[in-house]
């Protein structure tokens, strides 16, 4: 196990009608000028948006709002937000919606105290060393970003999608409300579960030997998942169901479940290029570029993938270690059609043709090389995205 600093500072209230305590919450955390966060359709039309309203006048919090936010969420959006907060003298992000809403309030968040241009932490000029507070109201289990210190933005000039992370922007409370997770479309659900899957697996597949407390970890909140996923799916309202979902996709990111390790996140890299170019899902693209990168790199740890198959899916190991690590992603990737994800490039709206277009962008994203598990240059991708475009 490899030496580590885990700080994870983020207050969470959970359960059933929690968001009355938000305007309490905000002025515990000093916010006294909020902007409000929110997507385009659900926060409007389950009444949710205005029910924080409320909770903030009962608080005699003054707030302005912004919404529009869509998946994959844009630069120009966040530009904007930082622009409203300056003139407005806001203190403080309060973010009402799923991931995308998050990472976008996020990014506004570091961008408002800073002097030059947000896209800079993006493009790894300079790091964070100032944010305005950030909390969340969390309709969307998936990306983890209630708990996480990271953000995803694409700058829409050249399709440019990038990650940041710092500990400042870890949410200072976040709300979940598994009831506010019912009336979620079935693909929306299960493109979350896919990425929470994806954070825990980005994790799990590592070369550090000694981690047998977060390898367990890792295997407990999979198991859970693939529990209660078809679950949730058949009956939308079962609130135990949901509500280990929503705890599942917290756990999955917020860092406990890579303490100690070194963690890979190349199958997030290669998917960002095709969310980009296709503005697909995340977690759709997750679903066909996970198995596909295990397919290609399952022989430089195959003991991992024995592991994986056997813990995870129950497979029974026959002393044929390609057999079972065969068998353990084909299981993974039968398990995602089971939701109705995509698996392979045709099923997710790809094209086979514009490879040489994300690998070129993967290559600017990138620097020309991603991964641990096994590092991986551009031929290699090149090869995942070619078995993701066939299986």
């Amino acid at each position: 196990m490899d030496n580590f600093k885990f700080w994870s500072p983020t207050e969470f209230i959970f359960g059933k009608n929690t968001v009355k305590h938000v305007g309490a919450l905000i002025k515990k955390y000093g916010g006294t000028k909020v902007l409000v966060h929110y997507g385009s359709q659900f926060a409007v039309k389950s009444g949710l948006l205005a029910e924080v309203k409320n909770y903030l006048r009962d608080e005699f919090i003054d707030y302005v709002t912004l919404g529009g936010v869509q998946p994959n969420p844009v630069d120009t959006l966040v530009y904007k937000g930082i622009e409203l907060c300056r003139k407005e003298n806001v203190n403080f992000i309060l973010a009402v919606g799923g991931g995308s809403v998050i990472d976008s309030a996020k990014a506004i968040a570091a961008g408002v105290p800073y002097a030059g241009d947000f896209w800079n932490f993006f493009d790894g000029k300079v790091t964070i060393n100032r944010s305005l507070p950030v909390a969340t109201v969390l309709t969307i289990p998936a990306a983890g970003s209630e708990g996480s210190p990271n953000t995803v933005i694409t700058k829409e000039e050249g399709a440019l999608k990038r990650g940041h992370g710092s500990p400042l922007l870890r949410p200072v409370f976040s709300i979940m409300d598994p009831v506010l997770t019912f009336t979620l479309p079935a693909s929306q659900t299960a493109n979350g579960i896919a990425d929470m899957m994806a954070h825990v697996m980005e994790r799990y597949f590592t070369q550090t030997s000694g981690v047998e407390v977060t390898d367990r970890l890792c295997e407990a909140v999979l198991l859970a998942i693939i529990k209660e996923a078809p679950v949730v799916l058949r009956e939308p309202e079962n609130y135990d169901s949901r509500a280990n979902i929503m705890w599942a996709g917290t756990i999955a990111h917020n860092g406990i479940c890579g303490v100690g390790r070194e963690e890979d996140w190349a199958t997030h890299g290669l998917e960002h290029e095709l969310s980009a170019l296709y503005n697909v899902a995340h977690g759709a693209g997750l679903a066909v570029m996970f198995p596909a990168w295990m397919q290609y790199v399952y022989t430089s740890g195959i003991d991992r993938f024995v592991q994986f198959a056997i813990r995870v899916w129950g497979i029974e190991d026959t002393g044929n270690k390609k057999e079972t690590a065969l068998k353990g992603i084909q299981a993974l990737k039968d398990f995602f059609s089971s939701l109705g994800l995509p698996v392979n490039f045709e099923q997710l709206g790809a094209k086979k043709d514009d490879i040489d277009q994300l690998i070129c962008k993967l290559k600017i994203n990138s620097g020309g090389a991603l991964g641990n598990f096994r590092r991986l240059d551009m031929a290699d991708a090149r090869a995942i995205f070619e078995i993701a475009a066939k299986s």
